[in-house]
């Protein structure tokens, strides 16, 4: 029973060992870094940008492709008319019926002229009549035989074409689409730095944050234990009727925001570290304790950070991004100006047609070989082109401008940046100063209250400045690194 026991005690602390979690300010970041799905997306549109960068590349090479089509029609092209068509199925017959009359003709003037008898005519007629007879059918199947060989058959016609492109000119277009591509790419990795800095400051306001309300949370605790204390004191003094039963009330008002004040702590501390799990990629429910919860003092010792503004100008994302939407501007100008330029494409392929007409239209796929050189010049449209490159050099400037006011600015925040360190520092040797001085009223007003010399409500006063001196201390810690933290972030320099 003893061996179960402990075994259930062993894997009981065991889960709860597991369960919570001690995470420092370096774990923090490198969780939120890695789960963050803003930062997670900024990396996949630096994937996007990589591969528009290598199809940009392809515009330089030549380009391969292939068509083929089948269409059925309801009639056929036809390169002989009605009319000739009829002609040569007839020529024959046409030919000797004109032959015939011409000769009946003849006969019958040699009859007439007594150098034939009638005999003789009707005998060598019917002898040209046969023989024209045999003449115009083979004449007329001639004839047709031509007909059908002017047949084009092209009721199903399938076509096979396989075309070669390769740019010689574009005006610079390829050049400037490829420049973009580089420049988005630029953009993409510009942005993943932004987002990196971004989720580190809002991490270190977390982490700092939790910090904050535990130590105050701590002096909640510690606070309430003393009003308690000073409770029981002034019950026992009314007891021995040396206290009235009005300054009890007084005390027991103080228990009572003492208790509400932990209350708040309490619930302040539990928001803010399901804040910090969900910056983290953590589940919200999840116990956890941070490395600089239980350390005395937050900030162990304050110094003056020098700023070199030169330094913010070099490092900011926000600037380089501005700047690769100046250079893409430029780049978007000189497409425009490529589109009104002359352009040069040498082209080759392969066509083949199936009836072809390199055989008299025979049902066979044939085709040939072709190249050539296309040019196109614009010669006039206007003066569109002029107008639309003046308005892409104006959408320049206009970024240009944009980053010069961002420039401006960034100036003005790396020195409110530092004015604001020098002031939280001054702000945390104050605090430190007035948590001491408050320390020894308070020792005073509780010696002088053993001693019956000082009523309750100066000792009341002296716990309540002594809570607001904490306070503020602990504000004034936070103050210190959180500015150290935004001035970081100022420059640029945030890791």
């Amino acid at each position: 029973m003893k061996h179960k026991f402990l075994i259930l005690a062993l894997t009981t602390l065991a889960a709860s060992a597991q369960a919570q979690q001690t995470l420092t300010l370096d774990s923090c970041r490198a969780m939120a870094l890695r789960n963050n799905k803003t930062l997670s997306a900024s990396r996949l549109q630096l994937d996007m940008a990589r591969y528009n960068k290598k199809a940009a590349k392809t515009k330089y090479l030549p380009h391969i492709s292939a068509l083929g089509g089948y269409e059925l029609t309801s009639r056929e092209i036809s390169l002989l008319s009605k009319d000739q068509k009829s002609a040569l199925a007839n020529a024959g017959t046409n030919t000797t019926g004109a032959l015939h009359n011409d000769i009946t003709g003849t006969l019958s003037s040699l009859v007439q002229k007594g150098i034939l008898t009638p005999e003789q005519a009707s005998n060598l007629g019917g002898m040209f009549g046969q023989v024209g007879s045999k003449i115009g059918e083979a004449v007329n199947h001639v004839g047709q035989n031509i007909v059908d060989a002017f047949r084009t058959d092209t009721r199903q016609m399938y076509t096979l074409s396989v075309m070669l492109t390769q740019p010689i000119y574009m005006g610079g277009a390829i050049i400037a689409a490829n420049r973009m591509a580089e420049i988005g790419e630029e953009m993409a990795q510009n942005n993943i730095e932004a987002s990196t800095q971004n989720t580190l400051h809002s991490i270190d306001q977390a982490y700092w944050t939790v910090v904050s309300v535990h130590h105050k949370k701590q002096l909640a605790e510690s606070y309430l234990a003393v009003v308690k204390k000073l409770d029981d004191d002034v019950s026992k003094m009314i007891r021995e009727g040396v206290a009235t039963r009005a300054d009890g009330l007084k005390v027991d008002v103080k228990v009572n925001e003492a208790e509400m004040s932990l209350t708040q702590a309490e619930n302040g501390l539990a928001l803010a570290k399901m804040l910090l799990c969900q910056l983290c990629g953590m589940d919200v429910d999840s116990d956890i304790t941070l490395a600089d919860e239980n350390a005395d003092n937050i900030v162990e010792q304050a110094d003056d950070a020098q700023a070199d503004r030169a330094v913010a100008m070099e490092n900011r994302p926000e600037l380089k991004l501005l700047q690769n939407s100046a250079d893409m501007s430029r780049q978007a100008t000189r497409l425009v100006r490529a589109a009104y330029l002359p352009q040069v494409l040498l082209t080759g392929g392969y066509v083949a047609t199936n009836p072809n007409v390199f055989n008299g239209f025979e049902r066979k796929l044939s085709g040939m070989w072709n190249v050539g050189v296309m040019v196109r010049v614009p010669l006039w449209n206007w003066m569109e082109g002029t107008y639309k490159v003046r308005a892409s050099r104006i959408a320049t400037t206009i970024v240009e401008l944009e980053r010069d006011d961002i420039r401006e600015k960034i100036d003005l925040q790396v020195s409110q940046s530092q004015f604001k360190v020098k002031e939280a520092n001054r702000r945390l040797a104050m605090a430190t100063k007035n948590v001491e001085n408050a320390e020894e009223n308070l020792r005073c007003a509780n010696l002088g209250f053993k001693e019956g010399v000082i009523p309750t409500t100066d000792v009341m006063a002296a716990q309540t400045a002594w809570v607001q001196a904490q306070s503020q201390k602990i504000d004034a810690e936070v103050d210190v690194k959180m500015s150290q933290v935004n001035l970081k972030k100022a420059l640029g320099v945030l890791q």
